[in-house]
């Protein structure tokens, strides 16, 4: 056995005389090469001399769970983060925490001016006991004894608005007026708010409604009669009635017997409508909300009863040459949106969208006189108001083919509001003669206005750029434009260059056919005939009523400011209502609050989610 050989090669020892011939020739070698060859060591030779090499670092991990990742890049991470938080996050934290200005609202322009004016005449109409806070200063309480005769009505008929420049309160016209004030509610609810009258508006609807529900048993659900009228006049009288007498209705001691109609298709279906719209203007009162829903549901059911289907002006003197009603059919189509709206119940927007209903109210037969507006012709509103649902919620079988021919019927509808297409003629000032030249046509111009500018904001929520009439496309800034013309006609764009709307602007009509303005607030108290003084006088009214929209100039623009010229210079209540939609819905103010063009959601909070939620395709709308 060989003892291990730890430098490699063999261990064996030569032989003397070969070790000396070795030696002899490593002597004549050269000594730096032969130094060379014995330092040169391998690998293993170098390790056994040298030591170990020196350990590397081995780098440091840590077990994030679902991750395995080197501390250094864990910390490089945690570095990069704390620097960009620093950098970026904490500047954003601080410019957040800074309290910011609210954006304002731009200044109010001239239809919200004229609208805080309309407002107050509104104020000023109110019969009953006035709340100190009414802001009329000329105005006291008044018609305290009205209906006091009535045994099933405790406390009488008092309340309520008088009509215009008398003392009648004309319940037909006051039931459409707060239809009107409350749809400009539904829809431009945000704008009101934005412009400091919401608060107003409700409360004027409240005062309204109130008093609807003492004309009938409210609080029952069948009923067979209302109450359409407190105070007369007969044409030409000459006993003391609410036309004979020229009083302040602080004033007022003739006889004012109330009206009643166990027949009232017309009446009870606007009386619906109007309990019904204010319904969802109070939705945030629920108690009061369901008192105006049971009430209209009562009504409603009256206004549709077989039995009871003459009108209710038929053969009243009383009421017959003021407010007559030509048809009901119109107001059943009315008030059954207005029901399906406020309740809905499918039952009303299935009778609304029978194929017979429309067709009993002429609906579709392009009738010129039925595509105006109107408190006697609620066609074109109750076309728009199912036309909404059509556009917003499209709700397709069984519905589509009434809901189709209402808005295509609404399109043409604002067709004919175009000078161009010569459906109605047009002063020369540019006023829209839509009652053919008579009497009172502001109230006709305003009414119709505000659904022009409503129907313009329903297609601009659902980016619609506007309808064809005939080969013609015809954009909303079209049909805005056309409303606005005419409201500015009666803010004083107009040949005589004033405004017909008292208290706006710096010429305006002083001498109304109305009795509380034309009669001093001086602690007399005028008889039934003593107040022709007033009546007849050429002096300005005393009493300043303000935003009181009066009737219009004739058809050649032409103006007389007189007391007796009842015709162009009296106000009333469906005129004012109109005015104030169709200035809501034009103003400006508001909208840079975030404001859009109607409150969509409003009007559907009651109607139950079973259509889709798309619009139906564009190319189906066309007239």
């Amino acid at each position: 056995m060989y003892s291990a050989n730890h430098w490699g090669g063999s261990f064996e020892i030569a032989a003397d005389g070969a070790a000396e011939d070795d030696h002899s020739r490593n002597m004549d070698l050269d000594r730096g090469a032969l130094s060379a060859r014995q330092h040169q060591l391998d690998e293993t030779q170098q390790s056994w001399l040298l030591g170990p090499p020196e350990a590397k670092k081995k780098d440091k991990y840590v077990d994030l769970g679902c991750v395995v990742v080197k501390r250094k890049l864990l910390w490089w991470i945690l570095w990069v983060l704390l620097a960009a938080f620093i950098l970026i996050g904490l500047p954003v934290i601080i410019a957040k925490s800074i309290p910011k200005k609210k954006p304002h609202a731009p200044p109010p322009d001239q239809y919200t001016d004229a609208l805080h004016k309309a407002l107050l005449f509104f104020n000023a109409q109110k019969s009953g006991r006035l709340p100190k806070n009414n802001g009329i200063k000329w105005r006291g309480n008044s018609g305290l004894s009205d209906g006091s005769d009535l045994t099933d009505v405790k406390g009488g008929l008092v309340g309520g608005y008088y009509d215009a420049g008398d003392n009648i309160k004309f319940h037909f016209p006051l039931a459409f007026s707060m239809t009107m004030l409350s749809w400009s509610v539904i829809e431009y609810s945000a704008k009101y708010k934005a412009v400091g009258e919401y608060d107003h508006v409700r409360e004027l609807i409240k005062w309204g409604t109130d008093y609807l529900l003492l004309t009938f048993n409210s609080s029952a659900s069948t009923i067979d009669k209302v109450y359409s009228q407190v105070g007369i006049a007969k044409v030409n009288s000459t006993q003391p009635d609410d036309h004979y007498c020229w009083n302040r209705p602080e004033d007022m001691a003739y006889p004012r017997p109330v009206q009643t109609a166990s027949s009232a298709p017309d009446l009870g279906g606007e009386m619906a409508a109007a309990l019904a719209a204010a319904s969802i203007v109070f939705r945030d009162n629920p108690a009061y909300s369901k008192k105006l829903v049971n009430g209209a549901a009562a009504v409603y059911k009256f206004a549709r009863s077989s039995g009871r289907r003459t009108p209710y002006s038929r053969g009243n003197q009383f009421i017959e040459y003021y407010y007559n009603s030509t048809s009901y059919w119109d107001e059943y189509m009315w008030s059954a949106a207005w029901m399906y709206y406020a309740t809905g119940n499918n039952t009303y927007i299935t009778f609304a969208t029978d194929p017979r209903l429309p067709k009993n109210a002429k609906a579709f037969y392009s009738i010129l006189d039925f595509s105006v507006f109107s408190w006697d012709n609620k066609l074109p509103g109750a076309e728009l108001l199912l036309s909404r649902l059509r556009m917003f919620l499209n709700p397709g079988y069984p519905y589509e083919e009434s809901l189709i021919g209402y808005h295509n019927t609404t399109s043409i509808n604002m067709c004919m509001y175009f000078p161009r297409f010569g459906a109605f003629n047009f002063s020369k000032g540019g006023l829209a003669l839509f009652n053919h030249g008579k009497g009172q046509p502001l109230q006709y111009v305003v009414a119709n206005s505000f659904l022009a500018a409503l129907y313009a904001d329903y297609m601009e929520s659902i980016s619609v750029p506007g309808w064809y009439c005939g080969p013609n496309f015809m954009t909303v800034d079209d049909l805005r434009a056309f409303a606005r013309s005419q409201v500015n006609y009666i803010l004083g764009d107009n040949p005589k260059k004033m405004s017909y709307v008292v208290g706006y602007g710096k010429k305006y009509p002083r001498r109304l056919h109305h009795r509380g303005a034309s009669t001093p607030h001086n602690g007399v108290k005028y008889s039934c005939t003593g107040g022709y003084k007033w009546r007849d006088s050429k002096g300005a009214d005393p009493n300043l009523l303000v935003g009181a929209m009066v009737g219009g100039p004739d058809k050649n623009d032409q103006f007389k400011d007189a007391r007796l010229t009842y015709a162009q210079n009296e106000p009333t209540m469906v005129g004012n209502a109109g005015l104030v939609a169709a200035l809501i819905a034009l103003t400006d103010s508001g909208r840079g609050t975030g404001v859009g063009a109607v409150d969509k959601n409003t009007m559907f909070s009651a109607v139950p989610p079973m259509f889709p939620a798309t619009p139906p395709p564009p190319s189906k709308w066309k007239p």
